[in-house]
């Protein structure tokens, strides 16, 4: 085991890279809608953030569902332990898309 890796690591990397490919059109739609918004007139950005909020709120259900499916398998101690990591992981791998995992600890 390298250093600053935990236990779960390789687990919630695999799991991650499995999401990221199932969920690529997904990922795609919340990056391109992110970007419409952004760029968007003063008229259009309500709506067009609407749009994005929508794929980042479904990115972030489908990892807390990932996440928790796992997680019940396990005993409450190490559960607790899994879901850190596998929060962190996600955070630092999708950004603002998996902040809906900050609130649901």
């Amino acid at each position: 085991m390298k250093l600053g890796r935990g236990r779960f690591h390789d687990l919630v990397r695999r799991q991650l890279d499995l999401f990221a490919a199932d969920e690529a059109e997904l990922l795609a739609e919340a990056v391109g809608a992110d970007a419409e918004w952004t760029e968007a007139s003063r008229e259009e950005s309500e709506e067009l953030f609407g749009d994005y909020q929508l794929a980042v709120d479904a990115i972030g259900e489908r990892l807390y569902d990932l996440r928790e499916t796992y997680a019940a398998t396990l005993e409450a101690g190490t559960a607790a332990e899994y879901r850190a990591a596998f929060t962190a992981a996600a955070l630092k791998r999708f950004r603002r898309l998996a902040s809906f995992l900050e609130q649901s600890e």
